[in-house]
């Protein structure tokens, strides 16, 4: 087996409690239950959603940006039917390693956030040109 498979097989799998721990960790995340499932919100704005079956969670991502990652990752990214309209995109977490979730989440965080809490955290970087 080659090392970059070997490493790749060490990578540690993350779960919907590595989605949970890292959003409620971004300023001002609250987790509040909606449609029977967790969503993680920042000022009222939804940013993480884990369906019941925690293989995947949902995040916001501009619709360009999305067809592009999905056509990019099919294995990573996928729209779900009742999704395809919205700036919504699912991830596997299965895909994932805990740098990328983090990465993913802090985006969506940073398109849901006011432009008080972007400015009061610039390590969390700028917000999209969609903000």
């Amino acid at each position: 087996m080659s090392k970059s498979r070997s490493r790749a097989r060490a990578r540690a799998r993350v779960t919907s409690d590595d989605v949970r721990r890292i959003a409620l960790a971004l300023p001002e995340t609250v987790e509040k239950v909606a449609w029977s499932m967790p969503t993680f919100r920042v000022a009222g704005k939804m940013f993480v959603t884990v369906p019941d079956d925690e293989t995947s969670f949902a995040v916001r991502c501009p619709k360009v940006e999305r067809d592009e990652l999905v056509l990019a990752e099919p294995d990573k990214f996928w729209v779900a039917a009742h999704e395809a309209g919205s700036a919504w995109v699912r991830v596997r977490l299965a895909a994932l390693d805990t740098d990328e979730l983090t990465d993913i989440l802090a985006d969506s965080w940073r398109q849901a956030a006011p432009p008080r809490l972007l400015e009061q955290h610039p390590e969390l970087g700028v917000a999209s040109p969609e903000h």
